[in-house]
């Protein structure tokens, strides 16, 4: 057996031993794991309670206007008689589908972008630099604003979840730019253009591979900015517009409320920091699975702290 054989026979055995090792470090982190699986049961009631709920979110019970919870409404009513537990629902489905769709799109156009600009550099790299500087100039917020108007109707999600990924994905761009360049000198990813790898096939091949492990964490840390943008945007009224309802136009439309009757404000608030609690746990306990020298640098730094103190 030659030893380009022992090398392409090893390299997944090594990648599976790897993914095995992540897997153990992830799992003895006890809050992180708690954290998974709190958000997984969330996104799993969310999708599917409603459907054995006896209200919809645009229901209205004339008969209980502010309830507080009961047997009838778990979560109480709102001045219009709707059933809290259903829109709290429904909002939760729209913040959870902004919030993940708006971070993966936002990953896919930053591991694109940054790959082809470390990997070509040249010209290929200045113009992408330059929107990526561009784009983190231009201040987000008025830009989505101006888009607000448009996002009425069935395809106001859709619009929401690209606007927020349109203007998430520089900082990534130019992490994944820095690592591509150092992985552009590697024997295999050269050995793959001499052959006459196309870009996208070294992309997909040899680099995506490679940054797999901050890819995941920064996908998992972005859902929660994702959410609160969301979240920050419907409240304000930029966001998901009525009937339809998300986490953020809930809190918004009942924050006045929250002290006389707080039952319509709270869930809607206790749900909001639950999920971008989770998302940001969770990815701690990654960051610190694929890369337990970042664990061991921050308690080194925390005693330093203490001890300055």
């Amino acid at each position: 057996m030659t030893d380009v054989e022992i090398i392409v026979q090893g390299a997944p055995q090594a990648a599976t031993g790897r993914r095995k090792l992540v897997w153990r470090r992830f799992l003895r982190n006890k809050t992180s794991v708690t954290a998974a699986v709190i958000l997984v049961v969330i996104f799993v009631v969310a999708f599917t309670l409603p459907h054995f709920l006896s209200y919809n979110y645009t229901d209205i019970d004339p008969t209980a206007k502010l309830q507080p919870p009961n047997g009838q409404h778990w979560f109480g009513t709102t001045t219009l008689g709707e059933d809290v537990l259903a829109q709290t629902l429904r909002g939760l489905q729209k913040s959870l589908i902004i919030g993940f769709g708006a971070a993966i799109i936002g990953a896919f156009i930053a591991t694109i972008a940054g790959s082809v600009a470390g990997l070509l550099g040249g010209w290929s790299d200045k113009a992408i630099m330059w929107l990526v500087d561009l784009l983190l100039v231009v201040p987000s917020f008025i830009m989505i604003a101006l888009f607000a108007p448009k996002t009425k109707g069935n395809g106001s999600i859709v619009l929401l979840t690209l606007l927020i990924a349109g203007f998430g994905w520089m900082i990534s761009a130019r992490i994944i730019r820095g690592l591509s360049m150092s992985l552009r000198e590697r024997e295999f990813v050269r050995a793959a253009r001499y052959m006459g790898a196309s870009t996208w096939t070294v992309i997909t091949t040899h680099v995506v591979p490679n940054i797999a492990s901050y890819l995941i964490i920064d996908t998992t840390l972005a859902v929660g900015g994702a959410v609160m943008a969301e979240t920050g945007l419907s409240f304000l009224g930029f966001g998901v517009q009525p009937p339809d309802v998300s986490l953020g136009s809930l809190i918004g439309t009942y924050s006045k409320s929250a002290l006389t009757y707080p039952w319509t404000f709270m869930f809607a608030g206790g749900f909001l920091v639950a999920i971008v609690l989770c998302a940001n746990l969770m990815g701690d306990g990654l960051r610190d699975a694929f890369d337990p020298g970042a664990k061991r640098a921050r308690a080194k730094s925390g005693k330093k702290r203490k001890v300055q103190a």
